[in-house]
């Protein structure tokens, strides 16, 4: 169970509004690098994780996850609080207007909504921890891609803070990976197997 603290993990003052950077922004809601992929993704992924130390890490990201796509709702909602019709249609919002007035939905910059296809859980230590490091680097990407178009600073700072928690991330999933890698031998299904290896080749089957 979670504790709620009413409060946003890096404060989201955005004064001006601004639906043309909003429908930016929103790809981190729930584009295939989003925030929402990223808190399902880690808070499925911890419960086949081989120890608690790891599974204890993907709660505490998963969770820390949740809080940033609510500093990514924040932005869109505080981008578009004021919006008229008139600026919907001039500043290219005016598709999701239709569907969707100024209310949060999960879709990606270009308007492809939200798919759990977006991420993946295999119940394989190395194959989800690869698969984290890639997603963290990803993230990492979107929001310096962000950061390069948007000149707003009451837009930038929170991004700032998003992009640094992508790195902080990837480095706690290194550290977890080489964490699993050394404590592997042959009795351990996960990276090596002689053992399966063996009984697929008495089965006639190769990999």
């Amino acid at each position: 169970m979670w504790t709620y603290e009413k409060r946003l993990q890096f404060p989201v003052k955005i004064t001006q509004t601004c639906p043309k950077t909003a429908r930016l922004i929103i790809t981190q809601f729930g584009g295939p690098d989003g925030e929402l992929a990223a808190s399902m993704r880690y808070l499925s992924q911890r419960y086949t994780m081989p120890c608690k130390r790891l599974g204890g890490l993907l709660t505490d990201i998963g969770t820390e996850e949740l809080g940033h796509l609510e500093m990514i709702c924040a932005m869109v909602y505080q981008l578009t609080k004021n919006l008229t019709p008139e600026q919907a249609k001039t500043e290219g919002f005016d598709a999701y207007y239709v569907d969707h007035t100024t209310a949060l939905w999960p879709q990606a910059a270009g308007g492809i909504p939200y798919n759990a296809c977006e991420f993946q859980s295999k119940g394989d230590a190395i194959t989800d921890l690869h698969e984290d490091l890639a997603a963290e680097q990803k993230a990492r990407t979107v929001y310096e891609n962000l950061l390069r178009i948007i000149d707003n600073p009451e837009v930038r700072e929170p991004l700032r803070f998003l992009r640094e928690r992508e790195i902080v991330h990837y480095q706690r999933f290194g550290e977890a990976l080489e964490h699993v890698k050394s404590s592997l031998d042959s009795k351990n299904f996960y990276y090596f197997n002689p053992e399966f290896d063996k009984a697929m080749s008495l089965s006639g089957r190769s990999l």
